[in-house]
């Protein structure tokens, strides 16, 4: 039952926002080293820069700064002089930044290949839309639970709009466990390569190189990150 309404409230999430970081658009160069970015789940703000990469077809480092965690929130701090999300450090252009506009805009500009989506320009959509669907997870993956971090990167291929992808990010934010993001949205280059990986389209997808272990269903990766990681 509570499995049920989870997966109604995580879809209800991606209906408020239209489906947006459900399929890639038009695309322009491409990264040569990752990209970082810090933020949290429920985070309306963090939610329009996690789009934007989805749209762009772009992978991440996510260090997850939930309320109360130490390890990335003071990361921030030292680098940008305050504790605000997100934030997002692009080693190709010698720059990091706070800001979601700004950082949807600069993402625009320099990986993507037309105009930013009307959902994630500056202005009353983006901002209610993104205020409403955070209130049907309210507070899930914002503050800290107790859990040992990885001594490896984990790996996540995923796509912002699936509903089981939010419920893993959820706990990965909670836990704050760092970790690669793989977007393969709908129209992804990248689609090919991952099923030639995994054996099959399908996300979520959990790579933890630390228990030797590749797991798709959100339900299974969610028990394997207790288990593993839950202090």
């Amino acid at each position: 039952m509570l499995r049920t309404l989870n997966v109604a409230l995580a879809t209800g999430v991606s209906v408020v926002r239209a489906g947006s970081g459900s399929r890639v658009g038009a695309l322009g160069a491409r990264p040569e080293r990752p990209l970082v970015l810090y933020d949290f789940e429920a985070c309306p703000y963090c939610r329009k820069v996690r789009e934007a990469f989805s749209i762009l077809d772009l992978d991440a480092e996510i260090r997850p700064c939930p309320r109360g965690g130490l390890r990335y929130r003071r990361e921030v701090e030292r680098r940008g002089g305050k504790a605000q999300f997100p934030y997002l450090v692009d080693p190709n252009a010698d720059t990091a930044m706070y800001e979601s506009d700004d950082i949807v805009a600069h993402l625009f500009r320099r990986y993507g290949a037309g105009a930013v989506p009307a959902i994630l320009r500056p202005g009353a959509l983006g901002l209610v839309t993104s205020s409403v669907a955070s209130l049907l997870r309210p507070g899930v993956g914002a503050i800290y639970r107790a859990a040992r971090a990885p001594a490896q990167l984990l790996e996540l291929y995923a796509y912002e709009a699936s509903p089981f992808c939010r419920l893993v990010r959820e706990r990965l934010s909670s836990y704050e466990i760092a970790y690669r993001l793989h977007n393969v949205a709908r129209g992804s280059a990248r689609r090919e390569a991952f099923v030639a990986r995994s054996g099959r389209m399908q996300v979520p997808f959990l790579v933890d190189p630390n228990a030797g272990v590749s797991l798709f269903e959100s339900a299974e990766i969610v028990r394997h990150l207790e288990r593993t990681y839950a202090a």
